[in-house]
């Protein structure tokens, strides 16, 4: 594969890419039936730099995508991936980030890590269908057996909806299996997580990792100022998929946007019409135009947004305030003002554009993984978030 061929853009990170990148990225091997590799950390035991579901694409002998430790473990990760390739099998594999005997590198991680390694063949194809379709799904996968019916690898797929979808390309798993996990797989989908599972049969034991795979949220940009720039290109890295809705024809277009998916022109009274699914869309008003942000509020409020920053000092909020009850006859409630964010942005002090951007984004992001952007150090408890289920 030549550099032009690779999924992995020259100006790319590769160990920086995002879920959203790796999706993109697992489409495209796919529609070109290349060859690949896919490491997903399934149990992690004590500390560990990635959760369970982080993953990362290797295709030997050239580019890799997405990183599953801080890079103590990719070189090994990739020469096992060659002889998965290989063979067409398979496999898991435990590192002991403890054991400094073994690995001899003082990394003190704390972590034990299991990580399957697979070949990106077509038992990827419905799960990665489901998520060009901009719908979540879960992917059900046996990685340890003692039952003779199950194999490392064997899968199904469930739908949004828990329906599921079996394919011909590796062995599905048993109708006993599939009826323990369903309640797993169900009580996930609210987390979005991924935890191994546990299930006794008659002929043995079997663990399969439920791996809840969802779309990247939006993040939509109302506005078409330069100011725009900065705030699309990080939250492109940071994994949104970013829409600007502009109310400007003339500059509605994705040249003038390079960072962003998509550019819709819209009106700001029907700015309602270019979202997708609102419930996982992330709004914010920068057109600095005080009645076209005012009109797009109030049509924002009237869906299932669960987030509208707005651009501006207090005082302007007062003022868009006092003109939708003026002119609208409308008080906004307490559950509507705890949907809007101005000043828009976490208090990190900068005052350049693209400290603004970082502002604005990490304000999203964090409201995205219900946080509240303090610091970590005053943060009890673990830094990432423990998936668990009572199924």
């Amino acid at each position: 594969m030549t550099s032009s061929d690779s999924p992995v853009t020259d100006e790319q990170d590769p160990w920086s890419a995002t879920t959203q990148d790796l999706l993109e990225a697992l489409m495209t091997y796919r529609d070109t039936d290349r060859e690949a590799v896919v490491a997903t950390i399934i149990d992690v035991e004590g500390s560990a730099y990635r959760r369970p579901g982080a993953k990362m694409i290797i295709e030997p002998g050239s580019d890799s995508l997405g990183g599953i430790t801080a890079g103590c473990l990719e070189d090994p990760v990739i020469n096992l991936a060659a002889d998965v390739l290989e063979t067409g099998t398979p496999t898991v594999e435990t590192f002991d980030l403890m054991d400094d005997d073994e690995w001899g590198l003082g990394l003190g991680c704390n972590g034990i890590i299991d990580i399957l390694l697979e070949p990106l063949d077509d038992s990827w194809d419905p799960a990665l269908a489901e998520l060009d379709s901009q719908r979540p799904v879960a992917m059900v996968t046996a990685t340890e057996a003692t039952d003779e019916r199950v194999s490392v690898g064997d899968r199904i797929v469930v739908d949004d909806d828990g329906s599921v979808q079996r394919r011909d390309g590796r062995l599905s798993l048993p109708d006993d299996v599939v009826a323990n996990v369903q309640g797993v797989v169900a009580d996930l989908k609210s987390e979005a997580g991924s935890i191994s599972v546990s299930t006794e049969t008659d002929d043995g034991t079997v663990t399969t990792f439920v791996d809840w795979l969802t779309p990247a949220p939006d993040l939509l940009l109302f506005g078409t100022q330069n100011d725009v720039q900065p705030v699309s290109r990080m939250a492109r890295n940071m994994g949104f998929r970013v829409i600007i809705a502009s109310a400007r024809g003339a500059r509605a277009s994705s040249d003038q946007f390079p960072h962003a998916h998509e550019v819709r022109k819209t009106r700001p009274m029907d700015i309602e019409e270019v979202l997708d699914d609102p419930q996982r869309t992330y709004a914010v008003l920068m057109s600095h135009n005080l009645l076209e942000d005012r009109l797009a509020l109030v049509s924002l409020l009237d869906t299932e947004v669960p987030y509208i920053g707005l651009m501006g000092p207090r005082e302007r909020f007062d003022e868009i305030r006092e003109a939708v009850a003026a002119d609208e006859g409308r008080e906004l409630t307490e559950s509507e003002l705890e949907r809007i964010a101005t000043p828009v942005g976490l208090d990190v002090g900068g005052g350049e554009p693209i400290h603004i951007a970082l502002s604005i984004v990490g304000e999203v992001l964090a409201v995205h993984n219900d946080r509240e952007g303090g610091r970590l150090k005053e943060r009890e408890g673990p830094i990432h978030r423990r998936v668990d289920t009572q199924a």
